[in-house]
C-alpha cells in the first residue's frame, strides 16, 4: 500500500480543502487502506500550516466515525510534528467545546451539547495523549487569563463573548486535560 498523492496536502491548501481531503482520509482509515505511516504522513502534511490544521481538527473532532475516539499511532506522531500549531487549536477546541456545551443546554438543544461533549472529550484526550510541553503552555496561558481577566487570551474571550458559566466551563475542562 502506499498514499494517494490526492492525500497529501500542499502548504498552500485552504481551510476548505483541508475539510474535504480530512473526510477522504477518514473514509480511507475506516475502511483500513492505510499503514500507519501513511496517516502519520498524511496528517503530518495537514497540521504543518494553519489552514491544514483548522480544517482536519474541525473535521476529525466533530465525525461521527470513532476514529477520533481512539487515535491512531500514526495521527497521535502527526500532531506531534506541529506542536506550536497543533498545541493551540486542540486547547482552543477544548476551551470552545466546553463553552458550547453551556450554550446548547441552555437552549435544551441536548443533540447539539452532546457533540460539543463529544469533541470536548476527544480535544481532551489528545491533549492528555500527546503530552505536549506546548499544551501545557498554553492551558496555563488560557487560565491565567480566566483568573485575572487579561492577559494571552483576554482577546479570545472577549471575540466569542463567553459569559462567567461558559468560563467556569472552560476553566474546568482546561484544568481536567492537563491534569
Amino acid at each position: 500500500m502506499s498514499i494517494p498523492s490526492s492525500l497529501l496536502a500542499s502548504e498552500s491548501i485552504t481551510f476548505e480543502g483541508a475539510i474535504e481531503l480530512t473526510q477522504s482520509l477518514l473514509s480511507f482509515i475506516d475502511a483500513d487502506r492505510l499503514l500507519q505511516a501513511d496517516i502519520e504522513q498524511a496528517v503530518a502534511f495537514l497540521v504543518k500550516t494553519q489552514n491544514g490544521a483548522r480544517g482536519f481538527f474541525v473535521t476529525y473532532l466533530t465525525d461521527d466515525r470513532q476514529e477520533a475516539d481512539r487515535p491512531s499511532p500514526g495521527v497521535v506522531e502527526a500532531l506531534r510534528s506541529a506542536p506550536e500549531i497543533v498545541a493551540e487549536l486542540l486547547v482552543k477546541n477544548l476551551a470552545m467545546s466546553a463553552a458550547m456545551v453551556v450554550h446548547h443546554s441552555r437552549q435544551q438543544k441536548e443533540e447539539m451539547a452532546a457533540d460539543s461533549a463529544r469533541v470536548q472529550e476527544r480535544s481532551r484526550n489528545l491533549i492528555q495523549m500527546l503530552q505536549m510541553p506546548a499544551c501545557q503552555t498554553i492551558a496555563s496561558q488560557m487560565l491565567e487569563t480566566l483568573q485575572n481577566a487579561n492577559g494571552e487570551y483576554e482577546e479570545f474571550f472577549r471575540r466569542w463573548g463567553y459569559d462567567d458559566e461558559q468560563k467556569l466551563a472552560i476553566g474546568s475542562a482546561v484544568r481536567s486535560a492537563i491534569g
